[in-house]
């Protein structure tokens, strides 16, 4: 897919951070299928491009296009159709629910991805398998980040939106949450925003850019 960033400019941010942004106020392409990594310290809207590229939110000016059609353009029944088969989000926060086992979590997609391996063989590449089936109240927060990402990767998707995906794993972890990732979106012929406070995961990157 491929997106065109035409002088975004969130409202409301300082305008010290757009004098620095490599992103806000600028024109950039995301070509079709690429790794773009955006590294920023917290608060510099990471999460705020990743919402607007999932249509989460229209406080903003400029525009920014997918395949040449304006996002601004799409209704709520086009954007539901998206978001079931376009775009997949790993939000920050997460949104999973806590009193639901992991299993239940990840099956609560609208839509799922049939090419994929099934559940219990991906929940064991990232050590998951033998926790699938507890409540996700009683999971630490890295092995909750693991869960959410299954859920985001088990969707069709031609673009994959990751917000801080790796902020409580440790370096084997993201190793094998970084392989699986790269298998899957390469598999799907997507590509890939993924956002990072700290240095670039272990993921072959296109392009970086700096908020």
């Amino acid at each position: 897919m491929l997106i065109e960033i035409k002088q975004v400019i969130p409202e409301p941010i300082p305008h010290d951070i757009i004098e620095r942004s490599e992103i806000w106020g600028r024109d950039l392409i995301f070509e079709s299928g690429s790794f773009v990594l955006i590294s920023a310290q917290s608060g510099m809207g990471k999460s705020t491009l990743l919402h607007i590229l999932y249509g989460l939110r229209q406080d903003y000016a400029g525009d920014i296009t997918i395949n040449q059609e304006s996002i601004r353009a799409k209704n709520w029944l086009e954007w539901e159709a998206w978001r079931r088969q376009i775009i997949s989000l790993l939000f920050q926060d997460l949104r999973l629910f806590p009193s639901l086992s992991a299993r239940q979590n990840i099956e609560l997609i609208p839509q799922l991805n049939s090419s994929l391996p099934s559940i219990q063989e991906m929940a064991d590449r990232l050590g998951m398998k033998d926790f699938l089936d507890q409540l996700v109240i009683s999971l630490s927060h890295g092995q909750r980040q693991r869960v959410a990402l299954l859920r985001a990767l088990r969707k069709p998707f031609k673009l994959l939106l990751l917000d801080e995906p790796f902020s409580h794993l440790d370096q084997e972890n993201e190793s094998h949450a970084c392989a699986l990732i790269e298998e899957i979106t390469k598999a799907n012929q997507a590509g890939l925003v993924l956002s990072s406070l700290g240095a670039a995961p272990s993921l072959p990157f296109d392009q970086t850019f700096s908020l």
